[in-house]
């Protein structure tokens, strides 16, 4: 089974970093989430008593559903940890997106070019080439598009996830609630666990 990757050192340096960012996202999603039916596999039973009987393969296929303690344990030591370690991440770097950023190269430049850009009106239909002197994206703003993009993936890879899960834990109380209830109750307790 895979195990999640440790959860990086946060700072603005991180944040503005996209490359080490989007490592750490793709990474994190690769060693869980996308490869979550061989995750699920590797922890269920061969349904076999005796491996050296010659029956169908399809009959040596592991047990579809998996007990309720290994589903539990699974969600709560490997799953929801990693969800957990880049939802905090995503909002870390989500912060430093929308506090000011004194250290931006091209802060006063982008500062002066987006006053003038509010004072200037541009038509389109008489100027289509207008739009080229507005001004450039800073760091900042660089960086909340890139967490936006990021959480939307995030929403889509968990929810894939969660359907896999779920559809391995049969008897799972899980089962009927959506990712974001569970993580949420499994935030709860490890709240209550403190």
């Amino acid at each position: 089974m895979s195990r999640s990757i440790d959860e990086p050192v946060l700072n603005a340096r991180f944040c503005f970093n996209q490359t080490a960012l989007q490592d750490f996202l793709r990474l994190s999603r690769a060693s869980i989430d996308d490869t979550i039916n061989q995750n699920l596999n590797a922890l269920s039973r061969p349904s076999v008593t005796n491996p050296f009987t010659s029956t169908l393969p399809s009959s040596r296929r592991p047990s579809q559903y998996l007990p309720d303690s290994t589903c539990a344990e699974f969600k709560d030591r490997v799953l929801f940890p990693s969800w957990q370690s880049r939802s905090n991440v995503l909002n870390y770097c989500a912060s430093v997106a929308t506090s000011p950023d004194p250290d931006e190269p091209e802060h006063l430049l982008h500062e002066s070019e987006s006053a003038k850009a509010r004072e200037r009106v541009v038509d389109e239909r008489l100027d289509p080439y207008g739009a080229r002197n507005l001004p450039r994206e800073g760091r900042s703003d660089a960086l909340a598009n890139l967490v936006r993009r990021e959480r939307r993936v995030e929403e889509i890879v968990r929810q894939r996830t969660w359907d896999l899960v779920s559809g391995r834990c049969r008897s799972d109380p899980s089962r009927e609630t959506s990712y974001e209830a569970a993580m949420n109750e499994w935030r709860a307790q490890q709240e209550s666990s403190r």
